[in-house]
C-alpha cells in the first residue's frame, strides 16, 4: 500500500516518461534536427518544414508541461510545500508558460513573418539555395540594402524568432533542471 501523500508507481512512471520524452524531444529539435535541416535543405524548403513541425512541437511541449505540472501539483499539500518542492513546481510552471507563449503567440507570428519574407525573396528569384552555398556577394544582403520593406520584415522575423528561441531554451533548461532534481532525489539507481 502506498504511503499517504506518496504518489503511486504508475503516477511516478507517467511523470518521468512525459518529462524525459519532452526533454529529449526538445534537445533533438533544438540542437540536432534544426541544424541538419538548415544545412541540407534549400532555404524555402527548410522554412516550409519548420512551419509544419514547430506548431506540433510547441503544442506537444505545452501539453507535456501541463501534464507534468498537474501530476506534481496534485501530489503535494500546498500549505506544507518545502523550498525544494516549490522550486520544482515553479520550474514546471515556467516551462508551461514559455511553451504556451511559443505555441500560441510567437510561432504564428514568426511563421507569418517568414511567409512575407519568402514572398519577396521568390519575386527576386531567391530561396532555392542551401544556406551558405552562394559564392561571391550575398544576394540577401543586397536585397536588404535595396528594399527597406524587406529589411523591416527581416527584423520582425528575427525578433519573433529570437524570442521564440529564448522561450524554447528556457523550456529546455526548466525541464533539464527538473530532471536533475528528480535524479538527485533518487535513493538508488
Amino acid at each position: 500500500m502506498e504511503e499517504s501523500g506518496d504518489p503511486g508507481s504508475l503516477t511516478k512512471v507517467v511523470h518521468l516518461l512525459v518529462l524525459s520524452g519532452a526533454w529529449g524531444m526538445q534537445v533533438w529539435v533544438t540542437f540536432v534536427s534544426g541544424f541538419l535541416l538548415f544545412r541540407g535543405l534549400p532555404r524555402h524548403t527548410f522554412g516550409l518544414v519548420q512551419s509544419k513541425l514547430f506548431p506540433f512541437y510547441f503544442h506537444i511541449s505545452m501539453s507535456c508541461a501541463f501534464v507534468n505540472l498537474c501530476i506534481l501539483a496534485s501530489q503535494h499539500t500546498w500549505a506544507q510545500l518545502t523550498f525544494w518542492e516549490t522550486s520544482q513546481l515553479c520550474l514546471l510552471l515556467l516551462s508551461l508558460t514559455l511553451a504556451t507563449i511559443n505555441a500560441r503567440w510567437l510561432e504564428p507570428h514568426t511563421t507569418a513573418a517568414m511567409w512575407s519574407l519568402q514572398k519577396v525573396e521568390k519575386e527576386r528569384g531567391l530561396g532555392g539555395e542551401v544556406a551558405g552555398s552562394h559564392q561571391g556577394s550575398d544576394p540577401y544582403r543586397q536585397l536588404r540594402e535595396q528594399d527597406p520593406m524587406y529589411s523591416a520584415l527581416r527584423q520582425i522575423f528575427f525578433r519573433y524568432h529570437g524570442l521564440s528561441s529564448i522561450c524554447n531554451l528556457g523550456c529546455l533548461l526548466c525541464n533539464g533542471l527538473h530532471l536533475a532534481g528528480l535524479a538527485l532525489s533518487l535513493r538508488s539507481l
